[in-house]
């Protein structure tokens, strides 16, 4: 038996191929969407994949359980209280088994991140019948953290009964595995599913029972208290695709393929006039040259994902732009977070547009020791500090103004039009975007990316506040 972890960064998404080597079968845990690693993977340990489980329906993105389905004729398994999916499954509850070889993967109950929350305990049958190896235990409990309960207040449960519910799912089951139970998370640091996710890839139940703040003991209500707190706002998107992830929708495969055809100027230009939207993939020193009017620039190098679901509107047909052969990554990180909507990309990129210079637009980018230059002349500027709250209060430029990226598109009207605006963030990524959200509200004003933002002016420049 053995455990082989993936992580896709961008995402902060693990996932996990269970082998057994003498029945020559696999089962996958919480697959990302385009799920030719794991076959790859299973071809060259020699295994075929058979099983594919789900610990709760994802919010932060599409899981690749019908990909893998489509292909293998793998069996797909969810908790019992995940209700209604339009796809057949197999339901599992407390105590309930899945067995080949030497793995035992045995359902346990979890609920409190979503209601249908289920871990997944692991036995080696060939070392010991009785210890348990692993636990798997999707966004339930993390490195350093746990599940955040608020992501489904829209959906008719409140975050204080979720979590209730994760209080007991914690304290009555999981933290009383054995110390030495490997714990496998879904997430990692940077993920928007709890606030203070740890670096490390995996942890022992012990380990978190000393380090986990969250899960020390506690009354519910301090509990309750702890994790409903501070949340950081998530993306228009996670509501979407907890719904998609219910439903038996596209393959990948094809929706990729409507995003990977090659439109001319022309039918671009055609396809936006009818009320397409763009979405502008390239690096942000790029978009500031030329871009097409109103694109929203989200950067490939970024957090692509989850800005592009944050920024886009999700029922909307998409045009790419994109760095030539970068075309299909940027189709298939949107289709790992449910934005099936692309229907091309601009062939040639801007330069196709050269004779259309009416549909392009440009702003500045300036390097932080001209900004301080600016602001030790007491120009008659705009500072815009696009980062999180937390962020903005860790550090930032004096005079600057803090309004989120997450927040802006809703309250782009309280960003003045009278004088320049310079937009910065952590690195220059999310004020790129912010600056495309400003012009596609309408602001004819000066815009200007703070190039490398706050961590370039945190090494080159001294005056900050805090």
């Amino acid at each position: 038996m053995a455990v082989h972890p993936f992580y896709l960064t961008c995402l902060a998404h693990a996932s996990y191929l269970v082998t057994d080597e003498r029945s020559k079968t696999a089962a996958v845990i919480d697959p990302q969407r385009d799920v030719d690693v794991y076959f790859e993977q299973a071809a060259k340990l020699g295994v075929e994949i058979k099983h594919v489980l789900l610990t709760h329906f994802h919010a932060d993105f599409v899981a690749g359980h019908l990909e893998i389905r489509e292909r293998s004729g793998a069996t797909i398994y969810l908790g019992t209280a995940a209700g209604p999916a339009e796809y057949p499954h197999t339901g599992l509850t407390d105590g309930d088994t899945i067995e080949f070889g030497d793995v035992r993967l045995v359902a346990m109950e979890t609920p409190g991140h979503t209601p249908e929350g289920i871990s997944y305990v692991l036995y080696d049958l060939a070392r010991d019948e009785r210890t348990p190896e692993a636990v798997f235990t999707g966004d339930t409990l993390f490195v350093g953290d746990v599940g955040r309960p608020d992501l489904l207040a829209s959906f008719g449960v409140t975050a204080d009964e979720l979590a209730t519910q994760l209080y007991h799912s914690l304290h009555d089951k999981l933290l009383k595995l054995p110390d030495e139970t490997i714990v496998y998370p879904a997430h990692g640091a940077g993920s928007l599913c709890g606030k203070s996710l740890g670096t490390e890839r995996s942890t022992t139940i012990g380990k978190q029972k000393e380090t986990n703040c969250s899960v020390k003991p506690m009354p519910v209500e301090d509990f309750i208290a702890r994790v409903t707190a501070d949340q950081p706002q998530a993306p228009k998107y996670f509501g979407f695709d907890a719904v998609l992830n219910r439903k038996n929708r596209s393959i990948l495969d094809v929706t990729i393929a409507k995003g990977m055809r090659a439109l001319t100027a022309d039918e671009f230009l055609q396809q936006r006039a009818a009320g397409a939207q763009v979405i502008d993939t390239r690096e942000s020193d790029d978009f500031a040259k030329a871009s097409v009017k109103d694109a929203i620039h989200v950067p490939l190098s970024g957090s692509f994902a989850t800005w592009s679901g944050a920024m886009l509107d999700l029922d909307k047909p998409t045009l790419i732009v994109a760095d030539a052969g970068k075309e299909h990554e940027a189709n298939v990180r949107l289709g790992r977070i449910g934005i099936d909507t692309a229907i091309g990309f601009l062939e040639g990129g801007v330069d196709a547009l050269q004779a259309h210079a009416d549909e392009l637009q440009h702003s500045g980018v300036i390097d932080v020791d001209i900004l301080q230059e600016k602001l030790d002349a007491g120009e008659d500027l705009y500072l815009l500090d696009v980062r999180t709250p937390t962020e903005f209060e860790g550090s930032h430029i004096d005079g600057a103004h803090n309004l989120s990226l997450i927040q802006l598109p809703e309250r782009t009207d309280e960003v003045p039009t009278d004088r320049p605006v310079y937009v910065i963030c952590r690195t220059g990524a999310r004020s790129s975007t912010a600056i495309s959200m400003l012009r596609r509200a309408g602001l004819a004003n000066e815009l200007v990316n703070v190039r490398g933002g706050m961590s370039r002016w945190l090494e080159h420049i001294a005056p900050i506040s805090s």
